[in-house]
């Protein structure tokens, strides 16, 4: 007898730009997970390839699939060990200029140092070891930081510390730094980055902005970095002012008063969807996020307002999932009740399938872990070189069309992705 053909229904995907609105009309296969499932990274893979090509002209063995491969997301190419070879302390401008000695640090808010960092990036500075860009601080790593922090002068891996406390990962807030000084070769892997803030509610990713090469740029980064991740060190810097940490979203910007109603909701499309996105996900929504927060508002937006409005016991036209003054207030101020972490409800011992949204090419989510531990636990964990973990990669995906294959399913029913009957039958 036949093996029966099970359909998996995949909900429609909350990112509504044109790339996705093509790639939802095709089959998920046909963009393998490991290169991510939003068309961007697939550009970013064909970039990636041709400047390889462009330079390793002549020369082989520098194809991209001999990058390393990143152990927090089993077999995708990541960026390699970071070249930031770094100048010593200098004044600003380099040999010829004046050093700076105030007596005090110089104050600052956590707003003016993201905004500094984001000068250089929007400005596309190039990385130097030598060169000092026109407001006088030095093209590397340490120069960057030191810019960005509004130091006095050009301090390097070796000194920077001495500007900052240290701090522990839960206390972490953008405009801190992460530094990693390698005392035996200070020129060796070194390198400091500035915390732009998490990326999900797993704590697992951030938003670096740092000076690599070849350019200034802003990257979300696996904490705490690629490599050389248990040597970084976090720091906050000693002038910096305090302020409601509620009341700053990931971007480092304060939330400020609320817009008004009119900048949310179907169509919106504008800076404050993404800032109030990004307070939810530190409140406990990241579940409700495949991708973003972004500026173009949907239907995560409205179910992780809505499930953050009943949070608060509110019902009705109170939890009509669209934020309104007092939804605003509580978020920017970080009062309220955040979103209890409740999991789809089981039946005869068998957890809830939570929803095949869950398990899209950059998912983060618990559910994700949940699954990939079973997959081990039933003896598909052979596609794992570490993990399994929250993210969900191409190990994961390719675990679970083998479970399916030996289900006896072939075509669609064994795409890799776990729809309702994959789940009951891996957990049961």
């Amino acid at each position: 007898m036949a093996a029966p053909v099970f359909e998996e229904f995949d909900p429609a995907s909350d990112c509504d730009c044109p790339g996705c609105a093509h790639w939802r009309q095709v089959s998920p296969r046909s963009l393998p997970g490991r290169f991510g499932g939003h068309p961007a990274a697939r550009h970013a893979l064909v970039v990636a390839a041709a400047t390889s090509a462009a330079l390793g002209a002549g020369h082989t063995g520098t194809a991209l699939a001999a990058a390393p491969l990143a152990s927090h997301r089993p077999a995708v190419p990541v960026d390699p060990e970071p070249d930031t070879p770094q100048g010593t302390k200098a004044p600003l401008h380099g040999v010829g200029g004046k050093p700076g000695t105030p007596a005090t640090l110089p104050a600052t808010t956590r707003a003016e140092i993201i905004n500094r960092a984001k000068t250089w990036i929007t400005a596309k500075v190039p990385y130097s070891v030598s060169k000092y860009w026109s407001d006088g601080y030095r093209q590397d790593c340490s120069g960057f930081v030191s810019m960005a922090w509004g130091l006095p002068g050009n301090e390097w891996t070796g000194s920077l510390g001495q500007f900052g406390v240290k701090i522990k990962k839960v206390d972490l807030q953008p405009g801190d730094m992460l530094l990693f000084h390698n005392t035996a070769d200070p020129q060796k892997g070194s390198h400091v980055v500035i915390f732009g803030g998490w990326t999900d509610y797993t704590h697992t990713y951030y938003t670096a902005y740092e000076q690599t090469p070849p350019k200034a740029r802003k990257l979300a980064t696996p904490y705490a970095y690629w490599s050389h991740s248990s040597k970084y060190v976090p720091y906050r810097y000693k002038g910096v002012t305090s302020g409601t940490a509620g009341a700053q979203s990931g971007t480092g910007t304060k939330a400020g008063p609320f817009p008004g109603a009119s900048y949310f909701g179907p169509g919106a499309n504008n800076k404050y969807v993404t800032q109030f996105g990004e307070m939810l996900v530190a409140r406990g929504a990241g579940s409700y996020y495949t991708q973003g927060p972004g500026p173009r508002w949907s239907e995560a937006d409205r179910r992780a307002t809505q499930a953050f409005q009943k949070a608060q016991g509110w019902s009705g036209a109170a939890a009509d999932g669209l934020p309104g003054p007092r939804t605003w207030e509580l978020l920017a101020t970080g009062k309220g009740k955040s979103i209890p972490k409740v999991g789809a409800p089981s039946s005869n011992g068998v957890p809830g399938y939570p929803g095949k949204n869950m398990f899209r090419p950059g998912a983060v989510n618990d559910y994700v872990n949940q699954l990939g531990k079973q997959l081990v636990k039933k003896g598909y964990g052979r596609y794992y070189t570490t993990g399994p973990g929250p993210r969900w990669g191409e190990a994961d995906r390719r675990a679970v069309e083998a479970f399916q294959r030996a289900q006896g399913w072939r075509g669609g029913a064994a795409d890799g992705y776990p729809g309702p009957e994959t789940w009951r039958r891996l957990f049961s």
